[in-house]
């Protein structure tokens, strides 16, 4: 097997000294241009390119970020808005030559994952996601000197950047969306109560029934996650006067209820009108198309991404206010039904 050439070869080949074509290779000022040149040069005629571990020990640098996700782990993959952020993370990164790390960590056990992280020098900065009341990890990563972006609006006076998007506005849209078509019974099924954006969308649908005048409909958990959803959907349809209408928390859970309606014998939307929240890919192919809340995952990924590699070259960020989420009507919300029509 042909030997990989070294930064000793470069030098050889450029007839320079190993520290130039260090300095050629990491951009620093005081090399000559011919020589820049030159050095560039050999390393493209030899293949080389500096390895990913040196470079780190050189700049004092982990060339990785980390994302801590504090959920349980066969949860993740039925999320359709973690690898849309994701995405958008790894196309601003891909550029710097940095890695995004996926740490999973059961709930309860997420601090001591961000306390190995900084001790290993693992990451350069992490994101901080699903943030909860009195969430304990700013104050965390501020001891740990680690560089963090809060992901959506943090509920605290900490001195954190945050990359958000107020989900606040479109959720009332989505209210008066259902009214406007004679709903007055509209349910709500929740995220998670400790999440700072589950509390603040299960307000804002609060909120705009108050504002339309009707009083406040049922609220249940449903978690995020399709199973709550569905476990959510069975119990409202057996009230005994069922909603009309049902607001989800996010598209996992909204699709998850669809189905249940559908099972029970509902047409949507004839007999109960859907809407979710993310606008997730699968929403445009659901049977009907679902109406939800556009949050763009993938662009919120970059924003924070931007966000937190700045934080850790020139330690400070401003904050972000992405453009709020914007209401997509599509084909599972509809007029109420006629009394006594189910």
């Amino acid at each position: 097997m042909a030997r990989r050439p070294t930064i000793a070869d470069v030098a050889e080949l450029a007839g320079v000294s190993r520290a130039t074509v260090s300095f050629v290779l990491n951009n620093r000022p005081g090399v000559a241009l011919a020589t820049q040149e030159r050095v560039r040069s050999a390393a493209e005629k030899l293949g080389w390119t500096p390895s990913r571990s040196a470079r780190a020990l050189s700049t004092g640098r982990a060339r990785a970020v980390g994302l801590v996700l504090a959920r349980e782990p066969e949860l993740i993959g039925t999320d359709p808005f973690y690898p849309a952020f994701m995405a958008g993370i790894e196309s601003v990164i891909s550029e710097t030559g940095d890695g995004l790390m996926l740490q999973m960590s059961r709930p309860g056990a997420e601090m001591e994952t961000y306390r190995r992280l900084a001790a290993d020098r693992r990451v350069d900065g992490v994101f901080l996601t699903d943030l909860r009341l009195d969430d304990p990890r700013p104050d965390l990563v501020a001891e740990l000197g680690l560089p963090a972006i809060a992901v959506g609006g943090i509920e605290s006076d900490k001195e954190l950047p945050t990359v958000n998007l107020d989900d606040r506005p479109v959720v009332r849209d989505a209210v008066r969306h259902l009214v406007e078509l004679g709903h007055r019974d509209i349910a709500y099924v929740a995220g998670p109560e400790e999440f700072v954006h589950a509390r603040r969308r299960r307000q804002a649908w609060a909120d705009a029934l108050a504002e339309a005048g009707l009083p406040r409909g049922t609220s249940l958990p449903g978690g995020f996650t399709a199973e709550g959803g569905a476990r959510a959907t069975r119990a409202l349809l057996d009230l005994p006067t069922p909603p009309t209408a049902i607001v989800y928390g996010n598209d996992l859970s909204a699709t998850a209820g669809m189905a249940v309606a559908q099972d029970a014998g509902l047409r949507l939307p004839h007999d109960l009108s859907v809407v979710g929240f993310d606008d997730v890919p699968l929403a445009s192919w659901t049977s009907p198309t679902l109406t939800t809340c556009r949050a763009n995952p993938v662009l919120w990924g970059r924003a924070a991404a931007q966000a937190l590699v700045e934080m850790i070259e020139h330690g400070t960020t401003a904050d972000v206010e992405l453009d709020p989420a914007t209401l997509v009507i599509r084909g599972s919300t509809g007029p109420v039904p006629v009394r006594g029509s189910r």
